[in-house]
């Protein structure tokens, strides 16, 4: 497999305009992957897919990430990072038995910008992750043919994966509350009995 530099400038040439950057991973996987901007990730795909030298053909895995605003030090100076959803997507090539290849995409926020560009058309194994990661993460997916939630219901207002998500106290939702989950159902609901209570 060509190494992530040269995967990179080869990528530089076949998309005009794309921003790509190489985000190191220092544990001893050293499995060091490639940021890629949403306008160009869908052109980005079809290329890891499709160029002879690579033949990414097989999406094995879609996952994301929450970062909160942080703050780093870099170069010895502090900086504040401003949070961001992140997608995460695990490529190899069965034709040519390398891999994995791992291609990232970021929203601009948390909050109101939230989309990134669906690789489903690209990859068919991304659709039910990609819409895990919009259920649990909130990611929106501009161009995924069937975007809803997958684990919760309809109704469910909020993103369980979310690094700031609340539990709610009442757990109405649990059918068959036991242990802990029957403890805080019943404090809930003595809570309500003497308008102390309110769910979350």
């Amino acid at each position: 497999m060509k190494s992530l530099e040269e995967i990179k400038a080869l990528l530089e040439v076949a998309v005009p305009g794309v921003q790509l950057e190489i985000v190191p991973n220092p544990s001893p996987s050293a499995q060091h992957s490639l940021v890629v901007d949403q306008a160009h990730a869908v052109a980005v795909g079809t290329y890891l897919r499709d160029a002879e030298e690579l033949q990414f053909d097989y999406c094995s895995n879609v996952t994301g990430v929450d970062w909160l605003d942080r703050e780093m030090v870099v170069e010895g100076e502090k900086r504040a990072v401003p949070g961001h959803l992140e997608v995460v997507y695990h490529l190899y090539s069965m034709a040519l038995g390398h891999g994995p290849l791992v291609l990232r995409q970021r929203t601009a926020n948390r909050s109101d910008q939230v989309t990134v560009a669906s690789l489903t058309p690209i990859w068919r194994s991304a659709e039910f992750q990609e819409r895990e990661v919009f259920d649990l993460f909130g990611v929106v997916f501009e161009g995924h043919p069937d975007l809803r939630r997958i684990l919760m219901w309809d109704e469910f207002t909020d993103h369980p994966m979310r690094r700031d998500y609340v539990e709610p106290d009442d757990f109405e939702y649990e059918p068959t509350a036991h242990d802990e989950v029957l403890k805080r159902a019943e404090e809930h609901r003595a809570g309500l009995a003497t308008g102390e209570g309110a769910a979350q």
